[in-house]
């Protein structure tokens, strides 16, 4: 089954709290930098704030002495008034606080998203050539929504956490030192153990949603299959598999109703319990006359505020793993070298191709084997303008030479030269923008074919590729499309067929103008009539200028100007077609006499 990737953050790996950690984490900071004034403005709102959440608990109590004094009045009132104060500038607070950080967060990742995303495209093929789509999605959605979360509350929970902790047990400790050991003595230690009980719960309920998806994969391959199912009489062979998985899951969902059940007789039990003692040995001392009644509602309201804190602390340092395994893992991207690409607006005079190109003794392996050569000792001139075909069976390094001339992966030095100038020496935008691929599958964006042409040169007119379309000979499809140019080819160009997506890529190779086309294997999917068109449209774009062209399809090679044999890497043959004919025992002519005989 193949695995889906979503942006759900449950997967972010968790890193480790240290130096190396921290430090990666330290890395987001100079995308913080230009808007640290807000940030530590949002600070000073979540001191605020955690603060007058502390004062809270002790004016209700001030308020419930003042309430059994024989002198009520204005006292009474002026505790009401403060309360409200209190809760205004806390309510306040909170608003910028929240407001503050957010604004921060969103603007900080953006310009992290934008930096990842730029460095991401920048990378060489090789790069993309070892991870899945799906992996790299994942680096600039689910763990950028990590970070999201942990800097938008996650880091203000921890601070706010550790005010609450420390100021409710000095104010506990103010109140009554005697009750305050004896809460941390029963309530945090009751209140923790409350938290882990709850994960461990929460672990039944993921096994029991992925026993249910397992069983819903049976349903829906059985269903889309179910020709298969009925040919091979395979139906009581289903009906156990899903009888097997269902009883998992009932199974799973019985003991997960035990342990919820635990949980809840330990609630009462343990947290309740320890609630009451603390409340009892409050009263003790309330008779006692070492408490007043206040104080006693102040503190219990304290404890919860602590015991419920100090539990989840343990939540906090999870997502803050999580902070550090997310930016660990977005941050190895930084650490691939980056090609060195430029913005292209106007091609030097010294860097303008002329269309020739020389092989010289040019060998290659690629970087993940590179004991194996897949190119060996390659020497072959190509004048301007010549029209040159690379044939030989699969696996005989056509496709690879034509990735080294566009520099997609990186040709040895003086090995390859474009007018007799080291490929090396070009700036590698300006050499790749005078070359253009034509491959046999064809990607188009999602959008219009007017945008997919307009690709070749994203700043073309309408004329320009009204022109490229007819040139393409891809008007004559066009114009039956009730949107015309605004048609929507659909995800990977789905909506066209394999001639018509072909011939979009012939008019954004011809809008680009390049000065060498390569051609790989552009028509060997294609029936005769698209391929006749296709072929038209092609003979046409290499008009003036010099084309490679990769094929399998022999008879698409015969007007080239030069054949080029190529067999385990290595050039065995070069000619025209009637010269390499003449060859009694030739490889070309083994080829030719292979195919046509089939």
């Amino acid at each position: 089954m193949a695995r889906s990737h979503s942006n759900d953050t449950s997967n972010v790996p968790k890193g480790k709290i240290n130096r190396s950690g921290l430090s990666s984490a330290l890395r987001l900071y100079k995308y913080i930098k230009p808007y640290r004034g807000q940030y530590f403005l949002g600070m000073f709102f979540l001191l605020g704030s955690s603060l007058a959440s502390l004062a809270f608990p002790k004016l209700l109590g001030d308020l419930v002495n003042t309430g059994n004094s024989t002198t009520l009045g204005q006292s009474l009132n002026q505790t009401v008034i403060l309360i409200a104060i209190i809760l205004v500038v806390q309510a306040t607070f909170a608003y910028f606080r929240i407001v503050l950080f957010v604004n921060v967060t969103e603007k900080s990742l953006a310009a992290l998203r934008q930096a990842s995303y730029r460095h991401l495209i920048k990378l060489p093929l090789q790069f993309f050539e070892t991870r899945r789509v799906g992996e790299l999605n994942s680096r600039i959605s689910a763990d950028v929504i990590q970070l999201q979360e942990t800097m938008t509350s996650t880091l203000a929970d921890f601070i706010r956490q550790i005010i609450v902790i420390t100021g409710g047990i000095i104010l506990l400790a103010v109140i009554s030192i005697k009750l305050t050991a004896f809460m941390l003595i029963t309530l945090p230690p009751t209140m923790i153990a409350a938290r882990f009980f709850g994960r461990f719960i929460r672990k039944f309920s993921k096994e029991v949603q992925t026993k249910v998806a397992d069983s819903n994969t049976i349903i829906e391959e059985t269903l889309q299959g179910i020709q298969s199912v009925k040919a091979f009489t395979n139906e009581f062979l289903e009906i156990s598999r899903y009888k097997k998985k269902t009883l998992e899951i009932a199974d799973l969902g019985m003991t997960r109703g035990k342990y919820r059940g635990a949980f809840s007789s330990f609630i009462i039990l343990g947290l309740f319990g320890a609630i009451a003692a603390m409340v009892w040995q409050g009263s003790r001392l309330l008779q006692a006359g070492e408490m007043a009644a206040g104080d006693l509602f102040s503190f219990v309201i304290y404890s919860v505020f602590v015991g419920g804190t100090i539990s989840g602390l343990a939540n906090v340092y999870t997502n803050i793993q999580k902070f550090i395994g997310a930016t660990e893992d977005l941050f190895k991207i930084y650490d691939e070298v980056p090609e060195e690409i430029q913005e292209i607006k106007e091609i030097e005079s010294k860097y303008k191709m002329n269309g020739s190109i020389q092989l010289k003794n040019l060998s290659f392996a690629y970087p993940s084997r590179s004991e194996q050569k897949v190119l060996n000792d390659i020497n072959l001139e190509i004048r301007s303008n010549q029209m040159v075909a690379l044939v030989g069976h699969s696996g005989a390094g056509k496709s690879t030479l034509a990735s080294l001339l566009l520099m997609l992966h990186q040709p040895p030095g003086n090995s390859l030269f474009y007018d007799e100038l080291d490929c090396h020496a070009y700036p590698l935008s300006s050499l790749r923008n005078q070359i253009s691929l034509v491959p046999q599958d064809i990607f188009l964006f999602g959008g219009s074919i007017k945008e997919n042409i307009g690709y070749g040169k994203p700043d073309a007119s309408d004329q320009e590729i009204l022109e490229a379309a007819q040139k393409a000979n891809a008007i004559e499809f066009i114009d039956r499309f009730p949107e015309k140019f605004d048609t929507i080819v659909g995800e990977r160009g789905t909506q066209l067929s394999g001639g018509q997506r072909q011939r979009i890529a012939i008019a954004r190779a011809i809008l680009n103008d390049p000065k060498i086309l390569i051609l790989d294997e552009a028509t060997s999917s294609l029936d005769s009539e698209s391929e006749q068109l296709v072929q038209e449209a092609l003979e046409k774009l290499m008009q003036g200028r010099t084309s490679i062209v990769i094929a399998h399809r022999l008879s698409t090679v015969r007007q080239a100007d030069e054949i080029v044999v190529l067999e385990h890497g290595k050039i065995v043959e070069k000619g025209n077609h009637e010269e390499l004919m003449t060859l009694s025992n030739g490889q070309y002519k083994k080829l030719i006499e292979l195919q046509y005989s089939s």
